[in-house]
């Protein structure tokens, strides 16, 4: 029996985008763990998963704490478990796992996949910050066997700094999007209706939404700054995601005059609903891997305003939302007029989005795993072999 090992640094990450993974690869027959921070606490990846693992370590990539006691968990278990294959997401889990298993995974001729949900290094990054994330990388490239990019900019990254051989560096859209789930025609006009009756948005009034945790990285000043020099009253800005930066940037609202006009969401389980209520959808971060935000809302055929970097633009083409640089108040302002002032195109643009998606759909992106996982079983078997 195929087994193999899925870690995640929280379990978050693994309920959120692993567990159609999960579903598939057990219909085949395979044994499939889950290992993260807390998983005994998350009840669906209990329910989805063969086994799973608790391990402790901090979100801090470069908290010495990590390489305490965890790495020996680790290691006992792969030890105990001898999967074929591990496959580790985010950066802690993906670092402390492969140092962990550096020596380990030739004995016993495990496999270790790593995929870089964005690579921490960036074009907009502080550049003390990316000199020290590249190279972790290029090290704990030394400890895994295949690397997974999920962008293009990535891919090239990849490659230009060989963070692995070439071969080895695989490329796939994302980990996929359900798009007969993020459909336009399951979600009604009471639903929609009934959004902007919580939201207390008139029948005139355009809705604008973004969907990011409140962390610098993400920019909500930016969008509120726009939506400030935009000077129309019949236009609302409403924020789904929760974060530390909530509080500074209802303040911001009120500095620029435009909390009126600004909705902080919090949380939500309806996403979808709001999407759909919006005239397009906003992204203003400066760091993504493939955002799945803007892949919601091309599904669900809702143009998406984003700022032109790795990930974004991979997805948003001319013919289904605008681009805008990073930081670019101006820019990211008449984005949102040329909506306003072009709803027949807007609508066209959405429109073209879902189709776009069709490249991005969670069944290729499965099948694509299995074609990994099938070279890395091999490669594995062929190494054990040799040594």
């Amino acid at each position: 029996m195929k087994k193999i090992l899925i870690v995640a640094t929280i379990p978050d990450t693994l309920r959120g985008f692993i567990l159609p993974f999960v579903r598939y690869f057990r219909d085949q027959g395979w044994t499939v763990d889950g290992m993260a921070c807390g998983i005994s606490e998350c009840t669906d990846c209990i329910r989805e998963f063969n086994r799973t693992w608790d391990v402790e370590w901090s979100r801090n990539p470069l908290d010495p704490g990590n390489f305490l006691k965890t790495p020996r968990v680790i290691q006992e278990v792969v030890l105990q478990e001898q999967y074929n294959l591990v496959h580790v997401h985010t950066p802690v889990a993906a670092f402390v796992t492969r140092y962990a298993l550096r020596y380990l995974r030739k004995q016993i001729g495990t496999s270790v996949i790593y995929t870089a949900h964005g690579f921490h290094f960036h074009p907009y990054g502080n550049p003390v910050k990316n000199a020290v994330f590249l190279t972790l990388e290029k090290i704990a490239g030394n400890w895994n066997d295949y690397l997974v990019v999920i962008n293009r900019h990535d891919e090239q990254v990849a490659r230009d700094h060989r963070l692995n051989v070439p071969e080895r560096v695989w490329y796939m859209p994302g980990i996929g999007v359900d798009i007969n789930y993020y459909s336009p025609t399951g979600i009604y006009a009471q639903e929609i209706e009934k959004v902007r009756q919580e939201m207390d948005i008139s029948a005139n009034t355009s809705l604008f939404l973004s969907v990011a945790e409140f962390n610098p990285g993400k920019r909500h000043r930016d969008i509120i700054q726009a939506l400030a020099k935009l000077h129309r009253e019949d236009v609302c800005v409403a924020f789904a995601g929760d974060g530390d930066l909530m509080e500074s940037m209802r303040n911001l609202a009120c500095e620029l005059g435009v909390e009126e006009q600004v909705r902080f969401l919090g949380f939500r389980k309806d996403i979808t609903t709001l999407i759909r209520a919006s005239v397009a959808t906003i992204l203003a971060s400066e760091r993504e891997g493939l955002p799945r935000s803007v892949m919601e809302s091309l599904c669900l055929e809702v143009p998406v305003i984003g700022a032109d970097i790795r990930g974004t633009r991979d997805l948003v083409t001319q013919d289904c939302g605008l681009l805008f640089p990073v930081g670019d108040v101006q820019a990211l302002t008449d984005c949102m007029a040329w909506i306003l002032d072009h709803p027949q195109q807007a609508r066209v643009m959405g429109k073209m989005g879902r189709d776009r998606m069709n490249a991005f759909d969670l069944s290729h992106v499965i099948q694509r795993h299995e074609e990994l996982y099938t070279k890395a079983l091999s490669s594995s078997s062929v190494k054990l072999s040799v040594e």
